[in-house]
């Protein structure tokens, strides 16, 4: 409990909340944000929980009617707020004002129009399975604070359930079955586990009272259950696919990039890159194969063209998991001796990341990879890179399909992306970054943008100078980050199907199946953001071109990397100035 306390009076501090030295001179943007912050943990205390701020312990979700209006009403009077003040933010305002503008508007957005609770089992279902985890694993409660919880748990529990048979109108039949599966087996982990669970910390005299609510929980959910089968399920009318169409993507898009950019734009900018992109493919191809098999014809057709060098580049690859592991370890400090050494971007002497091997029960996840970042607000610094693996015992086939989409001049490069001056010295840095705001709604493209701008600068740094297969892996990826963007408007926009999709992502941007067969979810869940790694890219490069051009040889690449890194995930736009302003 005292750590806990300790931790709740240092958050109050890094936030700026007026409870001590009057808080009569804290900046006008500060006092909106924390205003802002402290009901948004409010309203998502598991959001907040995850990034750290772990005195959310004590709250759970409520998304009765009630919330949720009261949460929409004090988003329009934040907004409000900002329109009242901003005439008198300074620059540093004006950019979280932005940041906190779009975060307001998407919040908005949610609840308004696309209404989850009245249309999402899982958001309910979702709750109920978690609600005790992070109780049960506290190390800063104690026993009698986590029985404390854990019966506000099963209130909340209750309450959610309660909002469910109330909320919900509509939803997808997969959805729901997946839902009603993890309702299913919340019952039994309601009814049975969680006593067996606690039951040696639990004292006999509070014992029956648990049980009793264990039980009424579990009878809950029943209820909750025997609703959606009987009322919900016979009437859903919603399609399986998430598909936007035009208007409501345009709309999406304007908000997510904070800009006028019109989807007839990012299609038209996504297909020129796919095309500029495939003839510097295929001229390193061409001089891929005069370089290495010097008697060979060189083949004018493209697909025949970069065939070799293609296969030469993916059939270079681990033959075992250990293998794999050492050699990601190896390239890992590599690269943090190549970013620190050419002074691209100042490394922190203390590293506080390590690499491990996906486990198994991640799922899905484990064929993908996952970067699990140290949360902003939590004391324990430590970021663990899970790599995307296959076991050595699954069958040889499987195997080399695997291996050869994550060879090794594919990895040689994307540890640049995820690690150094990547996502994980990003993300390391901005949590000194004393803007909160920048902290928990940053800008949506800048995250994969700054990873993929640091692949370009790392490489024309010399990083693995001279090896055009490892280059030729950085083209494929770039390919890809365009094929991303293109696919998620002829998909949400164009009515592309999911064969027409693969059949393009692999024939002309030349995906690898192991990619391919992952991309269609993924722009079903998440199509905005699929779009960052080539909006956020081609913002940031031309804030990189600009400023080479404009500075000259006073240009230093360890100012602009690190004045970036400093900022954080603004508005590309907004560097303009500040690079101005910093080095005129």
């Amino acid at each position: 409990m005292k750590n806990l306390l300790i931790y709740t009076l240092l958050m109050n501090a890094i936030l700026n909340v007026p409870i001590c030295f009057g808080g009569d001179n804290t900046p006008l943007m500060i006092k909106i944000g924390n205003e802002y912050i402290e009901r948004w943990t409010q309203f998502y205390p598991s959001q907040a929980l995850y990034e750290g701020m772990i005195q959310s312990v004590y709250n759970y979700e409520d998304f009765s009617e009630t919330s949720i209006q009261m949460w929409l009403s004090f988003n329009k009077k934040m907004l409000d707020k900002i329109n009242k003040y901003e005439s008198d933010f300074t620059t540093e305002d004006r950019i979280d004002g932005r940041l906190l503008r779009t975060q307001i508007e998407t919040e908005i957005d949610k609840w308004e129009r696309e209404m989850p609770h009245k249309f999402s089992l899982s958001i309910y279902s979702d709750l109920i399975s978690n609600a005790t985890t992070e109780v049960l694993v506290s190390e800063n409660l104690t026993i009698d604070e986590k029985y404390r919880l854990l019966l506000q748990r099963l209130g909340a529990i209750e309450n959610l359930c309660a909002s469910a048979i109330i909320n919900l109108k509509d939803s997808r039949p997969k959805s729901v079955e997946k839902s009603l599966n993890s309702l299913e087996a919340s019952i039994l982990y309601y009814k049975e586990d969680l006593p067996i669970i606690t039951e040696s910390w639990v004292s006999p005299d509070n014992r029956e009272k648990f049980i009793t609510q264990c039980n009424e929980t579990a009878t809950k959910i029943k209820s909750l259950i025997k609703h959606v089968q009987s009322v919900l399920v016979p009437n859903l009318s919603l399609t399986e696919e998430l598909i936007l169409g035009k208007e409501e993507y345009a709309r999406k898009l304007k908000l997510y990039t904070e800009s006028n950019m019109t989807l007839d734009q990012l299609e038209e900018n996504a297909l020129q890159e796919i095309k500029i992109v495939r003839g510097l493919i295929a001229e390193l191809s061409k001089d891929y194969l005069k370089e290495t098999y010097r008697d060979l014809e060189i083949p004018t057709d493209f697909n025949l063209l970069v065939e070799k060098p293609m296969d030469d580049m993916r059939k270079n690859h681990p033959s075992s998991e250990r293998e794999y592991l050492e050699l990601l370890r190896e390239f890992s400090e590599e690269a943090e001796n190549f970013v620190r050494d050419n002074k691209i971007a100042t490394v922190p002497e203390s590293n506080t990341l390590s690499l491990e091997l996906a486990p198994e029960s991640m799922g899905p996840a484990a064929r993908i990879g996952d970067m699990d970042p140290a949360p902003y607000f939590h004391p324990n610094p430590w970021t663990t890179w899970y790599l995307a693996t296959i076991p050595d015992h699954f069958p040889e086939n499987e195997r080399e399909d695997f291996w050869r989409s994550f060879n090794n001049h594919f990895k040689k490069f994307i540890v640049l992306h995820e690690l150094f001056p990547g996502h994980y010295l990003q993300l390391k840095i901005a949590r000194e970054n004393p803007h909160t705001i920048r902290l928990l709604f940053p800008y949506g493209p800048f995250t994969e943008g700054w990873a993929t701008l640091c692949e370009r600068v790392v490489i024309e740094a010399g990083w693995d100078k001279n090896n055009k297969l490892t280059l030729l892996a950085q083209l494929l990826k770039r390919l890809e980050n365009a094929n991303r963007a293109y696919m998620s408007v002829q998909v949400h926009c164009n009515n592309w199907t999911k064969k027409k999709m693969l059949e393009f992502s692999i024939n002309t941007c030349l995906l690898a199946p192991q990619f391919a067969k992952s991309l269609w979810g993924r722009l079903m869940r998440s199509p905005m953001q699929m779009t960052s790694y080539f909006v956020g890219y081609h913002q940031l490069s031309e804030i990189y071109e600009e400023e080479k051009e404009r500075l000259g040889d006073r240009f230093i690449i360890l100012n602009f990397m690190d004045t970036i890194l400093r900022t954080g995930a603004i508005p590309v736009d907004e560097f303009r100035d500040i690079f101005i302003k910093k080095y005129p």
